[in-house]
């Protein structure tokens, strides 16, 4: 929790009495936004709460010298006034450390707070430490406690959500190593999990505060170009609301319309996706409108007035009109969106919303408690997504990253509706297929499936489904769950309830293959060690025991006298290497027993995991390469050369493994490896490396020949291969070259952009 994060600011030399002011200061400020709020005004427990949680950590302080009590205020505060949780959650907050970090117990609570108070605390001391530790198994145990919590109380993750926004603000004097880590996770875990529960303003903080501890560099740049576009953004702007602004007053309505600009991490998300320069990167606005409405029953029919106000003066674009008030999201979102043609020639995207509405939006179902008009419009979709989650820890992943990644799956941001042919309305996730919908449905409905009709149409079992289908599947008794089908399932529950189903019907003939291995291993006179079976599951091309268990039991495999010689064979090189380890080991306890004899170390025939230098993650490891090697490993799953932003993961060779910070194989590593993490530096690299440009423009009469005129005469860098075609007089190249570092690419793609005819020329990292 707090323990885990440094502030960036480092107060002064203050005398007690001015640190006491400055405390005190700040817990005023919290308490005058509650008294704000219009939350039931419960001052004195919350007073109690802080007094106690100030002398529980009285003299105790963070990382940068502030005292400790300012971390718990300022959570409380998040809780309070960017949340809108009640004094319940703010008193949580205030206590929140105080469990871990003192010698007070949750019976200590539960006596001076009450019940409640305490279950929270207990929550969120049970999920201390960020949801991972150092150990695959730990993290995703942590992770586990953290979500069933989330069933027994929203509130527990709300407070969790704070303070983690809270230690990613105070983020910047953290060790490189930590800093990846923590927002990797961030990234991972907590942005998508902030946006299922609604909390978009905290999502979006999240990922950008993430992203400027991930790349600076790029952040900054991409913040200074924003703040030197404003004066030009602003009157762009300017001109396309003021005549909306005009219709809206005539309308007689009280409003508020404001742009609402793209946060850095989305821009640099659409310049990557879309290989776009920030000057072409267009929709950096929307406009948003919130109206006051008393009459809930009246938003609808004054959101589509807007609408018809709008689409009278812009013209519409005819695929972008989302409907969100009459099918809300999963996460409660509602608001109607539309994008028009504006007077600069560009599309811009407006946002209709009421104030419950933006309220909701903001804050997310903890907004919904305000708004509560029945059990079944706070609860309807936030407990079906709790029911999947609560579903998939009754039935955890064997493996604990595969138990990450399964809820990972579950945190989709973008979503459709179908309806069964009953008319039921069911939300999935944006590529769903037919498969997923029968498990949604039953487990037994998707174990069984055959088929789907797809309005009204024959589909296979991979059909995609999209928003507005009606679907229906067709089922046969005597189908039987495949493992081929996990290829082309989305949901968490759909892949968690098909591997349980794969299980029990394979683990019979997984007991019956073990029993066959054991006793013809036995009728041989083989041992069963580690070297034979490693040498068994090699000769059948089984990756595991258990798949070579269920190939000999399904009579996939089958053991015959040719395999004989080879296990013995195998049987006794293992038992000498096991011997010589053995004398080894007693040489060396040997030596440590009876220090200053002069005996000579034991030799070995090379460098073992054991003897290799170890690396301090703590520390920036320098990368290096020269002609006798290097002293890093670059990952296959990611493009990197010299000059990119990377970090080091050390493998369990002991090898500083490369990785783009942006790398999806990355973002896994840091959320559940941070202490094999290492920053890193680039110091001397003598290779050249291989990079991979998308180029494409209007296609004329020698086009090529100057492009390729460019890259080897010009700029004097060497074309691998290079892919080029031309389409209705547009062409599309795809070009590998070999460069000695990230800012060759640059320089390449900018002069390819003042070619005539090149649109745009950028790097493909993945």
């Amino acid at each position: 929790m707090a323990s885990d994060t440094t502030p960036v600011a480092t107060p002064g030399k203050m005398t007690p009495e001015e640190e006491d002011f400055m405390i005190e200061a700040a817990f005023r400020d919290l308490l005058d936004g509650y008294l704000k709020s219009n939350h039931r005004k419960k001052v004195e427990i919350i007073e109690r709460a802080y007094r106690f949680a100030k002398e529980a950590h009285k003299g105790v302080r963070r990382r940068s010298g502030e005292p400790y009590i300012l971390h718990p205020i300022a959570v409380a505060k998040i809780a309070s006034q960017e949340i809108g949780l009640g004094s319940t959650s703010i008193c949580a907050a205030l206590l929140h450390d105080v469990v871990e970090d003192t010698e007070y117990t949750t019976e200590d609570i539960e006596q001076h707070f009450g019940p409640k108070i305490a279950q929270l605390v207990e929550g969120l001391t049970k999920i201390s430490g960020g949801i991972f530790g150092d150990k695959a198994s730990v993290q995703a145990e942590n992770f586990r406690k953290l979500l069933l919590t989330m069933s027994e109380d929203i509130r527990v993750v709300l407070i969790k959500m704070a303070d983690r926004l809270h230690n990613m603000r105070t983020l910047g004097s953290m060790a490189p190593n930590k800093r990846y880590k923590i927002a990797g996770e961030t990234l991972y875990i907590y942005a998508p999990l902030a946006y299922r529960l609604g909390l978009f303003a905290i999502k979006t903080e999240l990922e950008d505060l993430s992203f400027k501890h991930e790349h600076p560099e790029i952040y900054e740049e991409i913040a200074s170009k924003i703040r030197e576009s404003e004066a030009k953004r602003t009157a762009i702007y300017t001109d396309f609301a003021t005549p909306i602004l005009e219709k809206l007053d005539q309308m007689g309505l009280k409003y508020e319309a404001k742009a609402r600009l793209k946060s850095v991490y989305s821009i640099y998300n659409k310049m990557v996706n879309k290989h776009l320069p920030f000057e072409e990167v267009y929709d950096l606005y929307a406009m948003r409108i919130v109206f006051d409405c008393d009459d809930p029953g009246k938003e609808k029919t004054i959101c589509w007035n807007i609408y018809s106000a709008i689409t009278d003066l812009y013209r519409l674009h005819p695929d972008r009109t989302r409907d969100w008030i009459a099918v809300p999201k999963a996460n409660g979102y509602q608001a109607l969106h539309l994008t028009v043609m504006g007077p600069d020639g560009n599309w811009v995207e407006v946002q209709i919303r009421s104030r419950r509405m933006d309220e909701i939006a903001e804050k997310g179902f903890a907004a919904h408690w305000r708004y509560k008009i029945g059990e079944g419009d706070e609860e309807s979709e936030l407990n079906a997504w709790l029911k999947t989650i609560k579903d998939i820890l009754d039935n955890p992943e064997p493996g604990a990253i595969d138990f990450l990644n399964t809820l990972k799956l579950n945190l989709f941001s973008s979503e459709i509706v179908v309806f069964t042919p009953a008319g039921e309305l069911l939300t999935l996730p944006s590529g769903a297929t037919v498969l997923d919908l029968a498990f949604a449905l039953h487990t037994d409905l998707g174990i069984h499936a055959i088929a789907g009709k797809v309005n009204h149409k024959l589909v296979p079992l991979n059909h995609v489904l999209a928003s507005g289908d009606q679907a229906e599947v067709l089922t046969s008794k005597t189908q039987l769950p495949q493992p081929e089908w996990e290829e082309f399932l989305v949901t968490a529950k759909a892949r968690t309830r098909l591997r349980q189903a794969l299980r029990r019907v394979r683990q019979p003939l997984v007991d019956k293959g073990r029993e066959i291995l054991e006793h013809w291993l036995l009728d041989h006179e083989i041992p069963d060690t580690n070297a034979v079976i490693t040498k068994l599951q090699g000769t059948l091309h089984a990756p595991n025991r258990d798949e070579l268990c269920y190939q000999l039991g399904a009579r996939e495999a089958i053991l015959g006298d040719f395999l004989i010689g080879p296990l013995k064979k195998a049987a006794e090189g293992d038992g000498k290497r096991r011997q010589t380890g053995f004398l080894s080991r007693i040489k060396a306890i040997g030596k440590k027993m009876v220090p200053g004899t002069g005996e000579a170390p034991v030799e070995s025939g090379g460098p073992t995991q054991a003897e290799r230098p170890k690396i301090n993650p703590k520390e920036i490891y320098p990368l290096r390469m020269t002609a006798e090697g290097s002293n890093f490993k670059l990952a296959d799953c990611c493009n990197v050369v010299p000059g990119d932003d990377v970090m080091g993961f050390i493998n369990d060779s002991g090898e500083v493994e490369i990785h783009s910070l942006d790398c999806p194989r990355a973002q896994v590593l840091k959320a559940g490896f941070g202490s094999r993490i290492v920053a890193t530096t680039w110091e001397s690299v003598s290779e050249r490396f291989l990079a991979h440009i998308h180029i494409e423009g209007i296609d004329r009469h020698g086009m090529l020949q100057e492009l390729i005129s460019l890259i080897s005469t010009h700029l004097g860098i060497d074309i691998r291969k290079l892919d080029i075609e031309a389409s209705a007089e547009v062409f599309h190249c795809e070009l590998w070259v070999r460069v000695s570092d990230a800012s060759v690419i640059t320089a390449l793609c900018e002069k390819a952009r003042e070619i005539d005819g090149v649109n745009s020329a950028a790097r493909v990292n993945h």
